[in-house]
């Protein structure tokens, strides 16, 4: 398919939306992807004082690289169902979406994002659950989980023998890239490896972890990001990967 040649194995710099918009429909296999969470609209954590447990003294208490994250909760829904109307659309009849959100309670009413995923053939719900973290607030226990929704087109499988795998999955955060709400590269590698996609898309790329891991796994990957930066992290970590593949093979050669 022509249309979407321009786009492939490409960090694309741009509102995901608009840039989706654009792509031929049913031209890909397979979207992985975490949205802004909308995190500076929360009703009480420390991410507004700093007191965020890992977000203390990190990058994203002061928002994201051009994205406040703090969206009245209506406009985030509708935008994120856009989103992911988008995202529906582009992949083909044996695709599916990997959308990972978190869940949390605000002013006493539950966020489980019902609202964004209501309409869209959610097949699964998987729980991600990271390891360890400070919480400083007294009132309730420890955050340790996020969710993935699967929303797959109805012909979609999994890759032979990957449904071995429970729908817990236990991943620990990424704790030295820059980013400041990097995916995990192990999360990410399971997701990939269990299926057979060739193209794979993130819309909120940030610093090119999907990307990464379809490069290394032999996969082709469309990024998007609207942050300048972070798409220079992206196209300089798969720039460092390919060389250190390049050296890999290389060597790997010599001793064989």
């Amino acid at each position: 398919m022509k249309e979407i040649e321009k786009y492939i194995n490409q960090i694309i710099c741009g509102n995901s939306l608009d840039v989706m918009r654009e792509m031929p429909s049913e031209s890909l296999d397979l979207v992985v992807t975490s949205p802004p969470y909308n995190l500076k609209n929360s009703t009480g954590n420390g991410m507004k004082d700093g007191r965020g447990g890992k977000w203390a003294n990190a990058a994203l208490v002061n928002g994201y690289s051009h994205h406040n994250d703090c969206m009245p909760h209506d406009e985030y829904v509708e935008w994120q169902k856009n989103c992911l109307t988008e995202m529906f659309r582009l992949i083909k009849e044996d695709g599916a979406i990997f959308y990972n959100h978190k869940w949390r309670v605000q002013a006493g009413l539950l966020q489980d994002r019902q609202d964004i995923v209501g309409d869209f053939p959610v097949r699964q719900i998987i729980i991600w659950q990271r390891n360890g973290g400070i919480n400083f607030n007294p009132g309730y226990f420890l955050p340790t989980y996020e969710v993935i929704y699967l929303i797959p087109k109805p012909k979609f499988k999994l890759a032979p023998k990957s449904n071995k795998h429970g729908d817990v999955w236990h991943f620990g955060q990424e704790l030295k890239n820059k980013h400041p709400a990097p995916f995990p590269v192990k999360l990410i590698d399971r997701i990939i490896s269990s299926t057979t996609a060739d193209l794979i898309l993130d819309p909120f790329s940030g610093s090119g972890t999907t990307a990464v891991v379809a490069q290394e796994s032999g996969r082709n990957f469309i990024g998007i990001d609207i942050s300048p930066e972070y798409c220079e992290m992206a196209k300089e970590r798969l720039e460092r990967n390919k060389i250190q593949s390049e050296l890999s093979y290389k060597l790997q050669g010599k001793l064989f």
